[in-house]
């Protein structure tokens, strides 16, 4: 009996994960794909197409774009995050669990929604599409995990480091830059990293507030629109391949944080 429901196990979990990956597998295997068509049989393994990619300015054009918003946007965000966290654990502020209900809102609106009203938003006061306000609504919708987070970890024992570094006569700029945040150091780490994860990938926003200088979601977008092709799955294994890279760094710091 208990062979025979580890059996089902192990079936389920690689149905699981069958079900989860085998997209992905699929989508890189076919990037190296020598011909023309992605599709069976398979007639690899050639960089034919991820050397098209990298040639193409458009593309590399898009690329940087995209990791220009995701960087700015995620270190504004998890600044944002930081002092907003910070403020709420170390203050009394009238009204403020629905103050902090309010910060976290945005992670239950869709992002059509948000970036339907930012887009209304800007038009009203004159700010034009642009990488720009793309920057911005990927703060709006990051700025509220990376605030979940920070506040989750400020507990009563930093609290007591922040009182001693201020009887030491800390001025609390020092208390803050020089005590609050190194021990926050893993939390704001992830929080970064899970931004700049969802900053690189995030297509709705993006395509509402650019205009010429789009990200490479968009410029994905705009390659399918001619139907599939190996070029699109070179395109989309390297966006793969970064968010992965992300993925793990922020997975390294929880784990090296729980081993603390």
């Amino acid at each position: 009996m208990r062979g025979t429901i580890r059996l089902a196990t192990i079936i389920y979990a690689i149905l699981i994960y069958g079900f989860i990956f085998l997209p992905v597998v699929t989508l890189v295997l076919f990037s190296f794909q020598a011909t023309s068509f992605p599709i069976p049989p398979f007639t690899g393994p050639s960089l034919r197409w991820y050397e098209t990619v990298l040639a193409d300015s458009r593309l590399t054009s898009a690329l940087g774009n995209s990791l220009i918003v995701a960087v700015i946007s995620s270190a504004l965000a998890t600044l944002l995050g930081f002092l907003s966290a910070w403020g709420f654990a170390r203050f009394y502020i009238p009204a403020s669990a629905v103050l902090r209900g309010l910060i976290t809102l945005p992670l239950t609106v869709s992002y059509l929604i948000i970036g339907m009203g930012l887009l209304v938003l800007f038009n009203a006061i004159g700010i034009p599409k642009s990488l720009l306000s793309a920057g911005i609504g990927h703060v709006v919708i990051n700025l509220p995990l990376c605030f979940a987070i920070l506040y989750s970890q400020m507990g009563e024992h930093q609290a007591n480091i922040e009182r001693a570094a201020r009887d030491l006569g800390a001025r609390e700029w020092q208390v803050l830059t020089l005590v609050t945040a190194p021990m926050l150091w893993p939390a704001l780490f992830a929080s970064f990293f899970l931004s700049m994860t969802f900053s690189w990938d995030e297509f709705v926003i993006s395509f509402l507030l650019t205009r010429f200088e789009t990200t490479l979601p968009v410029e994905i977008w705009n390659l399918l629109r001619s139907g599939l092709n190996p070029k699109t799955n070179a395109v989309g294994s390297l966006v793969f391949l970064v968010s992965i890279v992300f993925v793990l760094l922020f997975e390294l710091t929880l784990f090296r944080k729980q081993r603390r």
